[in-house]
């Protein structure tokens, strides 16, 4: 298992996103696949989400997930959800250090946010539905909530879709394009297209957060990493963030 991991030590903010080997699950799911809900075995799913937690030193009990539906609900967490009520959001934030938020995806953008000042984290999951509906600016106004200002939050965007492989119609570019322009993009192969990613970008940047980065993987393109538009019955990835629990002695 390859993880992409950004630890920020002197804020005590960390961010990871993790690719499809390593884990236990069969064909086609092969192997990491941390989604519970595209048809692998639940005991599978369950092992692969204890070895992703553990390789980024966590405990599995302390990672909470949602329950995605594409839209742009946010829920503020305390600690992981009663199985199964897991509730239908797209975005998760918390003021709790030590306590990791996680988001799922497949060629969807996952949005990963830290105020280590305020101490408080969120995620999103942000398709092409999320991104039009606002997830991204729901769970920034989440965190201001908490105490979080947007000039101090870093953000992290993980592999997607990228813009020269998310082929659309024409009237869906268009469509996409008139809530958020930046969105507008055209395929390697000169057809209408739409780019999440740099949508949630400029989306950030309209909030004032300044502090970005995005990972240069495309799912579509990479073997390494799953794509549900590439493979359609296939497992699912996922971003993790939280903030070290800082103890004061």
């Amino acid at each position: 298992m390859t993880v992409q991991h950004d630890a920020i030590h002197e804020s005590g903010a960390h961010f990871a996103f993790t690719d499809r080997w390593g884990g236990v699950s069969a064909v086609p799911y092969e192997e990491l696949n941390l989604g519970g809900a595209v048809g692998d075995d639940p005991g599978a799913v369950l092992a692969n989400r204890e070895i992703a937690a553990r390789s980024l030193g966590l405990s599995p009990e302390s990672v909470v997930w949602m329950n995605q539906v594409h839209g742009n609900d946010v829920a503020q967490v305390d600690g992981p959800w009663p199985t199964p009520d897991v509730p239908a959001v797209d975005a998760l934030v918390t003021a709790r250090r030590g306590l990791a938020l996680a988001v799922l995806t497949a060629d969807c953008t996952p949005v990963l946010l830290a105020d280590p000042v305020a101490g408080v984290v969120g995620a999103a999951h942000a398709g092409r539905p999320g991104m039009i509906a606002g997830v991204v600016p729901a769970a920034v106004e989440a965190m201001r909530k908490l105490g979080a200002e947007p000039e101090r939050i870093i953000a992290r965007t993980g592999p997607a879709v990228c813009g020269r492989c998310y082929e659309v119609p024409e009237q869906m570019r268009s469509q996409v394009a008139a809530v958020e322009p930046a969105a507008w993009s055209e395929t390697s192969w000169g057809t209408p297209a739409v780019d999440v990613t740099a949508g949630v970008h400029a989306q950030l940047e309209a909030l004032g957060v300044r502090d970005r980065r995005q990972s240069g993987v495309c799912t579509l393109e990479s073997s390494d990493h799953y794509s549900y538009r590439r493979d359609r019955t296939t497992g699912r990835l996922a971003g993790y963030v939280w903030l070290e629990d800082r103890k004061t002695p």
